[in-house]
């Protein structure tokens, strides 16, 4: 059973996110890590501005049981980031629309306004390849570029954004942070 505390915290955070565009109606997961072994997260049917009880589940972290079957398509690559970057506390994937468009055009991110600048930096954009296998490589490449960066972002081209933090409240500031710079961007973009 998850603990209740787990469960209204992220529930709260999805449906803040979900308002935000961030998830979209069953596309995106979020999850906690709760000790060494185990780690909340959301089902694969999972309806972002009504997460409960029903549409969560703990999932070992080194055992995969039965119940990985009804968790999120994200839930290895999650799995992947707890067991291998110790600072995760919560990781977030979505595809924030205005990210996701600024992306595809773009190979790197540097912010004009004061937040994005301050708070965010200048970000990669990372180009997946071949969309037809990244499911298989994405939970590799993924760790991989994450334990590089200081930023805990991975800016996807097309796909989509990873964030992790191990503050709950940091991770969402940064979210909302990369979202707010891009949607700036587009506009300015537009009005040139």
């Amino acid at each position: 059973m998850i603990e209740k505390n787990t469960t209204k915290l992220l529930a709260d955070i999805s449906l803040a996110l979900f308002r935000k565009n961030f998830f979209g109606i069953y596309h995106g997961s979020i999850s906690s890590k709760i000790d060494n072994d185990t780690f909340t997260i959301n089902k694969k049917d999972a309806i972002f501005d009504e997460i409960d009880d029903n549409y969560l589940l703990t999932l070992k972290m080194n055992h995969k049981d039965y119940s990985w079957k009804f968790a999120s398509i994200e839930s290895d690559v999650h799995n992947a980031i707890y067991n291998q970057i110790h600072e995760a506390k919560f990781i977030a994937c979505g595809m924030p629309p205005y990210t996701t468009a600024y992306s595809l055009d773009h190979d790197v991110l540097e912010f004009d306004d004061f937040f994005g600048k301050e708070v965010l930096g200048t970000i990669r954009v990372y180009d997946p390849g071949d969309f037809s296998t990244w499911y298989d490589r994405c939970s590799l490449e993924i760790v991989k570029y994450l334990k590089k960066q200081d930023s805990h972002i991975m800016v996807i081209r097309g796909i989509g954004v990873y964030v992790y933090d191990r503050d709950i409240n940091e991770m969402i500031k940064k979210i909302a942070i990369l979202e707010n710079s891009c949607r700036t961007l587009g506009l300015k973009k537009s009005f040139v």
